[in-house]
């Protein structure tokens, strides 16, 4: 009787250790598969020269039209900041700028996006640029790219339009003054379980304050608070409305894509705004110029309520990276918030990093995203193509 109450305590203990496993491997939840549904391509600040224009940009888009990607964003500026002086191609805020640009977006297979940059129209004030009006040349990029309620690409996406209230500045050709209208450059697309966003959030202050430098001083380059204001309140809305249609759909993920770097902590003073990870203050010299702790604390608060994957795409700081550096109120890493920064020209380093990036998408996977760089074999300099 002894042996057998040892063994039946033994086979209990066991069966207890295998309950236990049990739950423990159903509490996992999904795991990070190795597969996926479909991918993406990402790019940005291109083309920012002649080379770029004529070769780098075509290479790039021969390289995404040869992956099999379900639809491309870009995430803003179709030049420098300031033009290049005996270009070839447009480098100015000339209405052929737009032309070169949605002539690339058209010879694109899949569906293309698109989100301005400051490089596009907040600058164009730049006296090398033109100058131009800042909101007329926003408003003709709502008429060349935006003037429908589909994507651009040889195949079009349907989206979903902010057509209304809050309305953003912009300008009236017959009158030739500023008007409200509506923000028609924010989209939002939802596709196979995943809600993509993007919205009108520029590089250089948010169009709080000018950038003019010592070689291109731009004395009209300085700012618009009144429009920035009206387009802050109309992104902060659309942000919302996106995170409310994610979670009506029940969407795996969210995609939120913007042309500026508004940094996130004190940790790259060189490409980025510095400021408090934990109150998101910007604490540096143009802190009275803070264009984005609004946009931040908004996307950090639906982050947290979201639970799910939140991807933020930008272009502005020419640096490729993936990481995670958004913080709560507290200092503690919010794991759901990934930041990935496409590739750019880079003055830094001396390479025109005319290169992309494929975001892997599985829903059935823990993270959803996966990302990949993509070197443009044509496009490499220090390593050529074997």
């Amino acid at each position: 009787m002894k042996t057998r109450k040892v063994l039946f305590l033994a086979a209990a203990a066991i069966a207890a250790v295998t309950l236990t496993a049990g739950l423990a491997i159903g509490d996992e939840g999904k795991k990070n598969n190795k597969t996926f549904e479909y991918a993406i391509g990402l790019w940005g600040d291109l083309p920012y020269s002649d080379v770029q224009a004529q070769s780098g940009v075509p290479n790039l888009i021969a390289d995404m039209n040869n992956s099999d990607i379900a639809f491309s964003v870009h995430d803003g500026d179709l030049k420098a900041g300031s033009a290049t002086a005996g270009s070839v191609t447009p480098t100015t805020c000339a209405d052929a700028l737009y032309t070169q640009g949605l002539a690339y977006f058209n010879s694109l297979r899949q569906p293309a996006m698109f989100t301005p940059g400051d490089n596009d129209w907040t600058d164009c004030d730049r006296t090398s640029n033109g100058p131009f009006n800042s909101l007329e040349r926003l408003q003709h990029e709502r008429e060349v790219f935006f003037g429908t309620d589909h994507s651009l690409g040889q195949q079009t996406l349907k989206q979903e339009v902010q057509s209304g209230a809050p309305l953003c500045k912009g300008w009236d050709y017959g009158t030739n003054s500023v008007i409200s209208t509506p923000c028609v450059e924010n989209r939002i697309w939802t596709y196979k379980k995943v809600t993509y966003v993007t919205v009108n959030i520029q590089g250089t202050c948010n169009n709080l304050c000018g950038s003019g430098s010592a070689s291109d001083p731009a004395p009209g380059d300085v700012g618009d608070p009144a429009e920035e204001a009206a387009r802050d309140t109309a992104d902060q809305e659309w942000l919302q409305t996106a995170f409310d249609e994610a979670n009506a759909q029940q969407s795996a993920a969210i995609m939120v894509i913007g042309q500026a770097d508004p940094g996130f902590d004190n940790s790259d003073a060189t490409r980025a705004p510095t400021r408090d990870p934990k109150t998101l203050v910007e604490n540096d010299a143009n802190a009275a110029h803070d264009g984005y702790k609004d946009f931040l604390v908004n996307l950090r608060d639906l982050t947290i309520g979201f639970k799910r994957p939140v991807v933020y795409v930008h272009g502005d700081s020419h640096y490729f990276r993936v990481d995670k550096p958004l913080q709560d109120s507290s200092g503690r890493q919010i794991e759901n918030f990934t930041r990935v920064e496409t590739f750019g020209d880079n003055a830094g380093n001396g390479n025109n990093a005319v290169h992309w990036v494929k975001a892997l998408v599985d829903t059935n996977s823990r993270d959803v995203f996966a990302f990949q760089a993509q070197i443009v074999p044509g496009n490499r300099i220090a390593v050529p193509s074997p």
